[in-house]
């Protein structure tokens, strides 16, 4: 392959949770995994949300993008863009991007998105939710 030649990688997972702790050892571990925001009221603050995310089988350069739109899918409540290289096929790329203060004021459908040059790559779903108080016990 000519080193000009580029490959498009493969989106190979993403994750939306509160923290990635680096390791001693080189490992990651994901901490608090979000799939849906319960909230008691709004706006909501998450102090620290982060998107996780590996690429693989492909060569080149890229850019990634990341963000978190609102209900109205038009307001971006949080975005964050890196450069990442894939040297060989083989290879793999992690990229996690770190968001401080990330609100949500309304409840509903939001949607995390992960862009590749440009190009919508992954949008899942990130319902943010009313929290009902369990009933008084007497």
């Amino acid at each position: 392959m000519a080193t000009t030649d580029v490959m498009l990688p493969d989106l190979q997972s993403c994750v939306l949770c509160e923290d990635v702790r680096h390791e001693f050892n080189g490992m990651q571990t994901l901490v608090g995994v979000v799939n849906v925001v319960p909230a008691p009221q709004l706006p909501i603050t998450y102090m620290r949300l982060c998107i996780w995310s590996r690429w693989c089988s492909g060569t080149g350069k890229f850019r990634q993008r990341s963000r978190i739109v609102g209900v109205d899918e038009q307001h971006v409540i949080a975005q964050a863009e890196v450069d990442f290289e894939l040297k060989e096929m083989e290879g793999h790329a992690t990229n996690v991007h770190y968001f401080g203060g990330v609100q949500f004021q309304q409840f509903g459908l939001h949607h995390v998105e992960i862009y590749l040059q440009e190009e919508l790559r992954l949008r899942f779903p990130l319902p943010v939710v009313k929290m009902v108080p369990p009933p008084q016990q007497r």
